[in-house]
């Protein structure tokens, strides 16, 4: 592991705690509370997975996992399981390697968040992100309801160095858009970063602007490859999952951002919308610093969450 690798997996580890003591501790004592593995104890792993927000769909899967390993490899004690169930989770939460396509080609990322979750902070992350990959970066300030937004996005783009088009409050999402795509052009930039508005109580508003966003980028940029992010506050547990499946309703989203992931007992909801929607969670947000912003690894946020470092299996 290099050291922000491992400095970041200390800060995860750190920031997963309360989902930790939520979870773990619970199914330790499972493990420890039963002498033989019957349906009983399932149905206690079941609950607590459930009560810690990894979600119904993704929990049934996990069982069914867990069960036919047990099966497979005829274990009999229950202490014996618990490294099968930190696979089986794994295994609910792999994303696959062309996830991150956008970072390496020509790109068109539109952000889309509701107010509050972080999502204007995390497009100037990812643009500082793609940047110190030596890659040439745009942003374009097109969420223009909310007055602070672009303010707030100019900050991290001098602090990222990238150029940012648009910031006027009120003006037209789309001719944002349209700029800023004829400035990418013109610079040969790599990455369009759009930072959209979120007005998830007005869907039909919503999906227009989105529309004529898509369009204008279909037409004037055909050859960039598409990215749409929804970006989460964990925090708000359920609430994220049920907010991501209404932009589901109005975008094509290829990927979720996960913010404020230290200090809430509700990290567990990342397995549930990777299960639920079947759209993978692409990085999760555990701070305020630019680095604190990671590209999710299943592996690592499960052995974070059991707080083992993988070597076991070894």
């Amino acid at each position: 592991m290099g050291e922000e690798k491992k400095g970041f997996f200390g800060r995860l580890v750190a920031g997963l705690t309360k989902t930790r003591d939520n979870i773990v501790s619970g199914i330790d004592s499972i493990f420890s509370g039963f002498s033989s593995i019957d349906d009983d104890f399932y149905e206690e792993i079941e609950e607590i997975l459930i009560m810690g927000d990894l979600g119904v769909k993704a929990t049934e899967e996990i069982i069914e996992n867990l069960k036919a390993k047990v099966k497979e490899n005829k274990i009999k004690e229950p202490a014996a399981c618990k490294q099968l169930l930190i696979d089986s989770i794994k295994e609910q939460m792999r994303v696959e390697d062309t996830a991150y396509r956008f970072e390496e080609e020509k790109s068109v990322v539109l952000v889309i968040g509701v107010n509050g979750v972080g999502k204007t902070t995390t497009v100037g992350k990812l643009a500082g992100k793609l940047k110190d990959q030596g890659r040439k970066v745009v942003i374009a300030a097109a969420d223009t309801f909310r007055a602070a937004a672009g303010d707030q996005l100019a900050e991290w783009a001098n602090r990222a160095g990238v150029e940012m088009i648009g910031g006027q409050e009120g003006a037209d999402p789309a001719s944002v858009v349209f700029d800023a795509v004829a400035s990418a052009k013109s610079k040969g930039a790599d990455v369009l970063l759009c930072d959209t508005a979120g007005r998830l109580h007005n869907k039909k508003n919503l999906m227009e602007e989105l529309r004529k966003m898509n369009r204008i980028i279909d037409r004037e940029f055909p050859d960039a490859y598409r990215e749409t992010l929804v970006v989460l506050d964990a925090t708000t547990g359920q609430n994220a999952l049920s907010q991501a499946k209404q932009f589901g309703e109005v975008a094509d989203i290829t990927g979720i951002v996960l913010t404020k992931m230290d200090g809430t007992a509700k990290g567990g909801i990342a397995v549930a919308i990777q299960s639920e929607l079947n759209i993978p969670v692409k990085y999760i947000g555990v701070g305020e610093t630019i680095e604190d912003l990671q590209k999710f690894d299943a592996d690592e946020f499960v052995n974070a969450l059991f707080k083992t470092d993988g070597n076991e299996e070894e």
